[in-house]
């Protein structure tokens, strides 16, 4: 049945992003719908008694299921439209992804009490970050067209004139990241307490906290750097990407390393 659900959603989210800009009520309908649909599909997928499915493509889906929620509840806010001409072909893409990478089962009674918590709030950073990513590319292609002399008369530059000003978009897209980083930070505390009952130490350095730590210190330094530096613009949108970048790589990359290449389960 998951399947099907999953199947589905991509459907309706690969229709969200080709509707023209007017049929805004549809738009927010449809992605609505498509997102319960989405958050239906995982449930089955993802969660079992006394169990956990765990993988690269169940998290890259519930990455994009939550910026789909945080997209829709923005856009009814300000007018975001260019970021669902981003988001809804990625959420359309990860929404079928965990009908082919299933990923491993894991025993949450075997486990550290802090395991599952240690999850979820991975997940919720992650799909901030995301979401944020998604802004910064769409801020970065923004400034772009506003210092174009000749812009373009064509969908893409029809979306952009729509957004809010630059301002307002860097106002949300620190607020994003704020959340995030917070999310981000629990995460990495949460890792340590389950580091330290699964394996007796207080942090694993392997590539997954290596990555993990390098994506904290980039977000870190960005909101210092902004609060005292008066960061903005290029340099924020920079910092931003890569701590995204660092981030995907410390969980998704070496998820698919393990899973896809390798045909590994959970390590």
């Amino acid at each position: 049945m998951q399947t099907y659900f999953l199947i589905a959603t991509a459907l309706l989210y690969a229709t969200c992003a080709v509707l023209p800009t007017r049929r805004g009520a549809l738009i927010s309908t449809l992605t609505a719908g498509a997102w319960l649909l989405h958050g239906a599909a995982l449930w089955l997928v993802m969660l079992a008694p006394g169990s956990l499915r765990v993988g690269f493509a169940t998290m890259v889906s519930a990455a994009l299921w939550v910026s789909v929620a945080a997209y829709w509840i923005e856009n009814r806010n300000f007018a975001l439209d260019g970021l669902r001409r981003l988001v809804m072909p990625c959420a359309s893409a990860a929404a079928i992804l965990p009908a082919v990478f299933p990923g491993s089962l894991v025993q949450l009674s075997g486990n550290a009490p802090a395991f599952g918590w240690h999850i979820a709030v991975a997940m919720l950073a992650y799909s901030t970050l995301t979401i944020a990513a998604f802004h910064a590319v769409l801020m970065a292609l923004q400034e772009s067209h506003l210092h174009t002399r000749k812009p373009g008369r064509g969908l893409i530059a029809n979306t952009l004139d729509q957004l809010p000003a630059l301002l307002t978009m860097e106002k949300l897209l620190f607020r994003l990241i704020g959340i995030g980083f917070i999310l981000l930070s629990l995460t990495v505390l949460s890792g340590i307490v389950f580091s330290e009952q699964l394996f007796g130490a207080v942090l694993k350095w392997d590539h997954k906290s290596v990555f993990a730590l390098l994506s904290w210190f980039l977000f870190a330094a960005l909101l210092a750097g902004r609060r005292w530096r008066g960061w903005r613009g290029k340099t924020a949108l920079r910092f931003t990407l890569a701590g995204f970048a660092t981030l995907m790589l410390a969980y998704v990359g070496s998820r698919f390393v393990l899973e896809v290449i390798l045909h590994r389960g959970f390590v």
